[in-house]
């Protein structure tokens, strides 16, 4: 099938229940949406109404509006939160099940290609049930998208055909680019999200130390936190940095447009989330800004990702991360290089435009049964 009679079609984008207090895939689903009706393609947002209105009627709903998408391509977004209150997601199996029978093309976009992992036996038996869905739903499904190379995925099958990586992207507006990074004045280092306890601690505890090592070194700074878990840690940041010269700002949750307001206004992102890997939506962020970022190293290596302005530490080395911090701020030369890197991999890779493209792309070749 040839890509404009791909782009001709109507496609609807399937997701479970909403996440809060932000709903990243759904944020995912609206920038790919908006991208592909700029090139004449109209892509539909619907939800399985099962937390609201129970499985019953959740998926009696979905075998009677799937009636009219036979033929098209319903691209259902997984994650395991979204199809099971405690991550049994075995409705999303049987909504593909669904869709199969109603003769409509289906995609599985895997937001998650794994189980969460865990040392309780409750962990370990989720992780399980999360592995076999994901298996399940790759079997079944024509085309499988992944947001992670596909050599990264373990569990894939050798020289198969039906899967095709397609980046994320950020899910904030492009800011219009910095062109240079003062020489003078206050430094702003972005922190975009926080994780939940008990990660959050340590990462508040790096943050504060790499910030103070390039403090004390002369060098003005401010740190901006903004985004999920940040107001909920809002007493840890003040005790990790009580005493210093750092300027904190905490914004907590802001819009989209404020998000890439204020990340266009910064120097750099320090993203200690964990090793910084391709899903992670903070650096996407970042990286659409033009920012530099230092991150732990550990997943990004091989992955568009390290082509990027940033630089990779290891992890949990929070010595070596205000040194890299350090280095970024106070090299203009080094800080450009960075931030032309960054803007050169959005274009390539992380552009809406771009993705909307890899999925016409990936949707427009022939068909291939399970």
């Amino acid at each position: 099938m040839m890509i404009d009679a791909v782009l001709s079609q109507t496609w609807v984008a399937l997701l479970g229940r909403p996440d809060t207090p932000t709903d990243g895939v759904a944020d995912y689903c609206a920038f790919l949406s908006k991208a592909l009706d700029e090139r004449g393609t109209r892509m539909r947002l619907e939800r399985v109404r099962w937390l609201e209105d129970g499985w019953f009627n959740g998926l009696r709903e979905v075998w009677r509006e799937s009636a009219e998408w036979r033929g098209h391509w319903v691209l259902l977004q997984y994650t395991a939160l979204a199809w099971s209150r405690h991550g049994f997601p075995f409705g999303a199996v049987a909504v593909l099940a669904i869709l199969r029978r109603r003769g409509v093309r289906c995609a599985v976009a895997f937001h998650e290609p794994f189980g969460y992992g865990g040392s309780r036996w409750i962990d370990r038996i989720r992780t399980g049930c999360q592995d076999w869905a994901v298996r399940a739903l790759y079997q079944r499904a024509e085309k499988a998208i992944f947001a992670d190379p596909l050599e990264s995925i373990p569990w894939l099958p050798k020289n198969e055909t039906k899967s095709v990586y397609i980046p994320i992207g950020a899910n904030i507006p492009e800011p219009l680019p910095r062109s240079k990074c003062e020489e003078n004045g206050r430094k702003t280092v972005a922190i975009f999200c926080l994780s939940d306890p008990p990660h959050r601690q340590r990462e508040v505890n790096d943050i504060s130390k790499a910030t103070r090592s390039v403090a004390s070194k002369g060098t003005q700074l401010r740190v901006v936190f903004l985004g999920r878990g940040t107001a909920e840690a809002n007493a840890e940041i003040d005790r990790a940095f009580k005493g210093s010269s750092v300027e904190v700002l905490n914004l907590g949750l802001r819009s989209a447009e404020e998000v890439s307001r204020v990340l266009g206004e910064s120097d750099a992102m320090l993203c200690i989330r964990g090793k910084l890997f391709p899903r992670r939506g903070s650096a996407l962020a970042g990286i659409a800004c033009g920012l530099p970022i230092i991150a732990y190293a550990g997943a990004a290596e091989g992955t568009p990702l390290a082509e990027a302005g940033v630089e990779l530490v290891p992890y949990g080395d929070s010595e070596t991360l205000g040194g890299a911090l350090s280095r970024v701020l106070g090299n203009q030369l080094y800080w450009q290089q960075l931030h032309e890197r960054s803007l050169r991999v959005q274009r390539k890779y992380f552009s809406w435009d771009r993705i909307a493209l890899g999925f016409a792309e990936a949707l427009a070749e022939n068909r291939i049964d399970p």
